[in-house]
Formats: structure tokens, sequence, C-alpha cells
């Protein structure tokens, strides 16, 4: 008798710590790990990061804030970027130079301290509709982003990179730059 109740207690703890994770994974944060080298140097391959899955159910995306999301040509993929473009606003690119047009008017060039050194000098514009974003990586020569594959959906994102975890020597919360 003893033995079934401390068995019955440990198989209920399990189960709570179980769920406790499931509830956390499914609805509040969950661990990403990064893979190439599109965000350096503020990002690097094997950094492992912390996705705030939380803040976007409760306030739109910012300009400037690192997400995860799901890559809109496949799904089943997940990518890292930073936001450029808002809904609705016209983002023009000229040799490295972006400029945003927004919804009220305002023009503004991005001081954007953040990039790698970069050669990109292509040229793009893009107007974006209701719930889309404009992504870019920070790395822009080796980042497959937002000129190639057009705007992300509100629907793909998966959240907001919070925290660097690992490596210990590079643990950091993260905020989006002022513009």
């Amino acid at each position: 008798m003893k033995f079934l109740k401390s068995l019955l207690e440990t198989i209920e703890t399990v189960a709570i710590a179980v769920a406790v994770v499931f509830v956390i994974r499914a609805f509040i944060a969950q661990p990403f790990l990064v893979s190439g080298s599109s965000m350096e140097p503020g990002f690097s391959n094997g950094d492992y990061l912390l996705v705030d899955e939380l803040s976007y159910r409760i306030r739109a995306p910012e300009r400037g804030e690192v997400i995860v999301f799901r890559y809109p040509g496949d799904h089943r993929s997940y990518y890292i970027k930073r936001i450029i473009g808002l809904p609705g606003e016209r983002v023009v690119l000229v040799d490295g130079r972006v400029t945003i047009y927004e919804t009220d008017g305002v023009t503004k060039v991005l001081a954007e301290p953040y990039i790698a050194k970069q050669n990109f000098s292509g040229s793009m514009d893009s107007t974006l509709k209701p719930d889309q974003y404009f992504m870019m990586g920070d790395n822009r020569d080796f980042s497959f982003d937002s000129r190639a594959w057009g705007p992300l959906d509100k629907g793909d994102i998966a959240g907001l990179a919070r925290f660097r975890l690992w490596p210990i020597q590079r643990v950091m919360a993260f905020s989006a730059p002022s513009y």
C-alpha cells in the first residue's frame, strides 16, 4: 500500500511537470538555436536563444526587433531576422541604405549600427500590405531575407528573440534599437 501511494505521488509529480513544460513551450517561450551567419555580428551560429511567444499576442511587432518566424517557402523551417518594414509602409533599398515611407507620411533613412560591414549595392522598392513585414538579416551580404522571398505575413511569426542563453560569455537580453 505504501509503495502504491509513493508510485502515485511520483506519477502525479511527473504529470504536473510535463503539463507545465508543455504550457510554457506552447504559449509562452521556446528555445531556438541560431544556424548560419545571416545575423552576425549580433547573433552567431550556435547561439541558443529564448523566444518570447506571448508578447505579440498583446502588442504588434515593432521595427528593429529580432524575431523568429516560419520561412514562407517552407513552414517546417524557422528563420531569425530583424523587422525593417511594418504593415502598410514602403521600403526602399538603394546601395545599402534603407529608407522607410511610413503610413503617416513620415520618411526616414534607417541608421543601422547593428549591421555587419556590407557590400550590398542593389536596389529594391516594396510596399507592404496590412499584416506584412519586411525582414532583413544584419549580415546583409549573406542573408536570405525579404529581398529574395518577399514580405513576411504576420501569421508566420513565432516570437520575439528575448534572451541569449548560450554561449555563457555572451548571455544577454535583447531590445529593439531606437531609430
